[in-house]
């Protein structure tokens, strides 16, 4: 099982289509395939793709020559970031910069969100203050805020699956709908099906 970690995560609306990461690139260009690393088991194998395991110290592992951003819905950065690999053995790779390719994935994200449906303002608005607000009740009146979350969970339950079901109604095609909502085709398929399931 690949247990790649994405270090890079966006606002909940966007689930793991858009999960980032800085991604390894080798001198010619591609893109290493995942290590495998056997846990003694004889079984089970540990399966990354993390940057850092491509350091050219294992036949497995080739030497990286650069960083991009890398991002779960598939889409790669185009500006490589080389990697000085005497500064990431000094530093760890924990503490190595790697915000060239965070800044590729933040544009990546911000071109996500600018070819998605937009949120009308004044519901940006509510929401914002129905957060606020539900903040404090948690804490002063935190029987209140359950049942202002009990009714929130019926509202978005009904309101759900009717959007769900016109969606579909109206949409040409999933790549239309995965767009529109920022997601991955996949992604887009799963909620829409778990919207239309729940009420």
């Amino acid at each position: 099982m690949e247990e790649t970690e994405f270090d890079w995560h966006t606002e909940e609306e966007f689930g793991a289509s858009h999960r980032g990461r800085p991604g390894a690139v080798l001198r010619d260009g591609t893109e290493p395939k995942p290590v495998f690393f056997d846990l003694g088991s004889g079984t089970h194998f540990h399966e990354t793709s993390d940057w850092w395991v491509y350091d050219g110290h294992t036949r497995t592992a080739p030497q990286a020559s650069a960083l991009r951003g890398a991002c779960a819905c598939g889409w790669r950065g185009t500006t490589l970031h080389p990697v000085d690999w005497q500064q990431v053995a000094a530093e760890g790779p924990e503490w190595y910069d790697t915000s060239g390719p965070h800044a590729d994935w933040k544009q990546h994200m911000t071109d996500v969100e600018h070819r998605s449906v937009p949120v009308p303002e004044d519901v940006t608005a509510l929401l914002d203050q129905l957060r606020e607000r539900l903040v404090v009740l948690a804490d002063d009146a935190p029987l209140a805020a359950l049942r202002i979350v009990a009714a929130l969970e019926s509202t978005i339950a009904e309101t759900g699956a009717v959007a769900a079901h016109a969606a579909r109604a109206d949409s040409e095609s999933w790549e239309t709908i995965a767009t529109g909502l920022g997601l991955t085709e996949s992604e887009a398929r799963t909620r829409l099906h778990r919207y239309a399931r729940r009420y």
